[in-house]
């Protein structure tokens, strides 16, 4: 059994003014332990950040925090940063569209209760399911949907079929994993080496079934056209090599440790 004292939600957001208010009310409602959350913005030019100051100046939310990034953005840095600004033992992020249902982090806080170090929310475990009717939506991908499944199956195929959703981005984890482990990547197959890394390293895992929805309001950040779906592409194909070798490391006895992963005095 793991005791939850406080809980840190990181919300990693660009261009998310559509959804950022509701969701928050919504995680606040849905969490019923001590909780913070936090908004890392990359300097949304849709006013992102001004909404969420406007709530802070409200005084609607006493435990909602705002870090606006100015420069060295990214969704993984976002989510780094985020880490070492959280207050929690027990740290949860999502994306901010409303594709990961709020009302699902009591669920994924439950594992980490049972003892659980990492509890996944996942759309390929049994009774969960990925985005469906994508392919009309105008604000989604529906080629990256298609491929996110393919990519999934490859991963179980290459790394281990005991993990199913290696692209979820819909996480609670205890904040001692990242002693050990720092996030690593540029988008979303920093996911895929972080769940890698913690399987290898005896981390104890589960997933937690969700239904993936169309994002309510904005755009598609992981393929809003072929040029990026495809350099993305290529850095998730360069991370499988990667996740491959660091497999065989393993085995050959060497240390996959990171050495500038969060200090003991974070």
């Amino acid at each position: 059994m793991h005791n939850i004292r406080f809980v840190s939600v990181i919300l990693p957001t660009y261009n998310e003014a559509g959804n950022i208010v509701a969701l928050v009310e919504a995680i606040d409602r849905a969490i019923t332990l001590p909780h913070e959350i936090i908004v890392v913005d990359d300097n949304s030019p849709d006013g992102t950040s001004r909404l969420v100051r406007e709530m802070i100046g409200a005084g609607r939310m006493p435990t909602l925090r705002l870090e606006t990034r100015m420069t060295d953005r990214g969704l993984t840095k976002s989510l780094w940063r985020g880490i070492e600004l959280a207050h929690g033992d027990t740290i949860v992020w999502m994306d901010c569209d409303f594709s990961m249902p709020p009302e699902k982090i009591p669920a994924l806080l439950a594992k980490i209760g049972e003892g659980f170090d990492i509890a996944v929310g996942s759309r390929f475990a049994q009774g969960g399911s990925a985005k469906q009717g994508t392919l009309y939506a105008p604000n989604e991908s529906f080629l990256a949907t298609v491929l996110s499944r393919g990519l999934n199956v490859a991963l179980r195929l290459v790394l281990t079929p005991r993990f199913r959703d290696y692209t979820s981005g819909f996480i609670a984890v205890r904040r001692e994993v990242f002693r050990s482990i720092r996030l690593t990547g540029d988008y979303g197959e920093y996911f895929m080496d972080l769940m890698q890394r913690a399987m290898l390293m005896g981390f104890s895992f589960v997933e937690v079934p969700y239904i993936n929805a169309l994002r309510r309001s904005g755009e598609s950040k992981t393929a809003p056209n072929f040029r990026v779906l495809f350099k993305r592409g290529l850095k998730y194909l360069a991370m499988i090599l990667r996740l491959w070798g660091l497999k065989l490391k393993h085995l050959a006895g060497g240390s996959i440790k990171d050495r500038d992963a969060l200090p003991p005095s974070l």
